[in-house]
This record gives C-alpha cells, structure tokens and sequence, in this order.
C-alpha cells in the first residue's frame, strides 16, 4: 500500500477538527500533496459514507464520530478490501527448488497471521485514539 492511508487519517483529522470547511486545496496543503489526490481520497471516503460533501456548498463533513471511526474502517475505504494485505510474496519461485517448492505455503501462513494482527489493532483504534496521541504529541514537543 502508499500513502493513502496515513493521508486519509490525516484528512479526516484535518475535516474533523477544522473550524471552517476545508476544501481539497486546503487539505493538500497539510498533506504536501496535490489537490487531486485528495479529491481521490476523499472521493473513496465518500463512497464509504465516512465523509460527505454537498454541491455547491465548500468543504467536506465528518458522519461517524470520531470515537465510533476505526482505522479499520478507514483502512477499508482507502483500499477497498474486506481484509488487510500488507505482505505480498513473489509470484513464480522455483518447484525445482526446495525453498521455492515450499517458500509460498509457510510464508503465506506467516503473512496472513500476521495481518490478522493489524486487523485487530486497527479495529480496536480510532481516529479519536489518533488525534488523542496528536494531541499529547503537541503537549509534550510545546514544553520543550
């Protein structure tokens, strides 16, 4: 995967805390990307109905509290899978080898153990528990 679950959370914290509506350009300049990667992004937002925006009106909306929001859900929207993939293994190693015979059977086990584990922690996190941290973050760099 890119970058485009780091820049949805990002996103979604930027629309949830912001006084005013951001726009696309708006986010983009936080994120140090380009307006168009975030209309991508918070076009797959939408269709998860995480977000919303209305026409003719500026900015974005948040519809899930961010306390209820899992970085689950997030995660989903942004990829648009049922299941975390974070590890993938190369396609066409050797049955004439004995590593390459067995390397996809025990490696797949692996990953996908693996991956069960992220499942569980970004469904027992919230974009609440991200901008909490944030927020501590922001305490602790401000005494220094």
């Amino acid at each position: 995967m890119d970058t485009r679950f780091s820049s949805a959370i990002h996103t979604l914290i930027l629309i949830s805390e912001a006084e005013d509506p951001m726009t696309s350009e708006d986010i983009a300049v936080s994120v140090g990307t380009n307006p168009s990667y975030i209309r991508k992004i918070t076009g797959l937002l939408k269709k998860k109905n995480i977000i919303e925006s209305r026409q003719g009106a500026r900015g974005f909306k948040l519809l899930i509290p961010p306390g209820e929001l899992t970085l689950y859900m997030v995660y989903q929207a942004i990829v648009e899978s049922d299941e975390i993939h974070i590890f993938d293994i190369h396609q066409n190693p050797n049955d004439e080898c004995v590593v390459g015979r067995h390397i996809r059977p025990v490696m797949n086990d692996m990953f996908r153990t693996i991956e069960e584990k992220a499942e569980l922690e970004l469904k027992n996190a919230t974009l609440k528990d991200v901008m909490d941290k944030m927020r501590k973050e922001m305490e602790r760099s401000n005494r220094r």
